[in-house]
């Protein structure tokens, strides 16, 4: 990561905490009153082939005592009604203003892969790694629809890991490869914007 774009986290970060402080708090008090504890979903995540970090988000699914691999359509069920409502407009990702604030996350990069995955494709992810893990990104832009219509389709945790790393980890890894070749502060903010426009059209389909 340059400098240049470590500094814009930074800004960014700190003005969004300031900003969006507020709604965090009030997302806080709903989930607490609705869902109760814990507020809070952390795991782990890799930003590098042996660097893992832990990764923060407001809980969307009920506590299972074991709960490993991507989400698929065997893990549906756990989904809550506000994790619903707080994934369909990526509200549930408030808190990684925390990990970006550390330096574990940049705004854009690749997203952060499972331990298990990286232990797999040491050599894939040694290259995908090479830029900051990201909350957005191209991959995420561009096939997470697609990602997320194959997941769901698994009834097993099995099947889900089956497809996701047969499909899922090498389409995203070579856009993520492409981003990579591709990357500079214009382009991380026309991916910012193409995010945010995702959203607004989200929101207003629901």
């Amino acid at each position: 990561m340059t400098w240049q774009k470590r500094i814009l986290d930074l800004v960014f970060a700190f003005l969004l905490v300031v900003i969006l402080g507020p709604v965090l708090i009030g997302l806080l008090i709903w989930l607490l009153l609705k869902e109760g504890r814990p507020l809070f979903y952390v795991a782990e995540r890799m930003k590098g082939v042996d660097q893992p970090f832990m990764l923060w988000k407001l809980r969307t699914m009920t506590v299972v005592d074991t709960d490993t691999g991507v989400s698929g359509g065997d893990k549906a069920t756990r989904i809550t009604a506000t994790g619903a409502w707080l994934r369909s407009r990526r509200l549930d990702e408030f808190p990684q203003l925390w990990n970006i604030i550390r330096g574990d996350l940049s705004f854009v990069g690749p997203r952060p892969p499972l331990r298990q995955y990286v232990e797999a494709y040491p050599e894939l992810y040694r290259e995908v790694l090479k830029s900051r893990p990201g909350v957005t990104g191209l991959a995420s832009i561009v096939y997470h629809r697609h990602e997320a219509a194959l997941l769901e389709r698994c009834a097993t945790s099995e099947e889900t890991d089956a497809v996701y790393r047969r499909i899922c980890v090498p389409a995203k890894a070579r856009l993520d490869l492409i981003y990579q070749r591709h990357q500079s502060i214009c382009h991380d903010f026309d991916l910012v914007f193409q995010t945010i426009g995702n959203l607004f059209r989200r929101s207003h389909k629901t």
